[in-house]
């Protein structure tokens, strides 16, 4: 249903959010100087932070040397729109240390995997 939350454009829409708002108090704190509008860019450095680091996991988790390494079991698929958006939910989830110590046969991945198929074949707006 919230499908939305795992775009890129979300992530980047949330940094120009919080660089909005920081700026937005800094130019206040210049013209009032009040104390109230430090605590402000203060919480709002925090909240961004709280909430952005889950996502760079994708990014820092995983380098192009890795990526390449477990992208090479998925050419062999004749569908590679559906390979292609698998690789990216497992990019987005795991971090490469984990993924590597990952049980392949466990029952919870192979419901990740029937989870992220469906999601993956969803042509749905949400």
């Amino acid at each position: 249903m919230f499908d939305f939350l795992d775009s890129d454009w979300f992530n980047i829409g949330l940094e120009i959010l919080f660089i909005i708002l920081i700026a937005y108090d800094v130019k206040k704190y210049m013209e009032t100087k009040k104390r109230e509008y430090i605590v402000n860019v203060v919480l709002t450095i925090g909240f961004a932070i709280w909430t952005l680091y889950p996502y760079y996991n994708s990014y820092v988790g995983w380098n192009d040397k890795e990526k390449g390494e477990m992208l090479s079991g998925c050419h062999d698929s004749n569908d590679s729109k559906l390979c292609k958006c698998l690789d990216d939910t497992i990019f987005k989830t795991y971090v490469y240390d984990e993924y590597v110590t990952l049980d392949k046969n466990s029952s919870d991945y192979k419901n990740f995997l029937k989870e992220s198929k469906e999601e993956c074949l969803d042509d749905s707006w949400f």
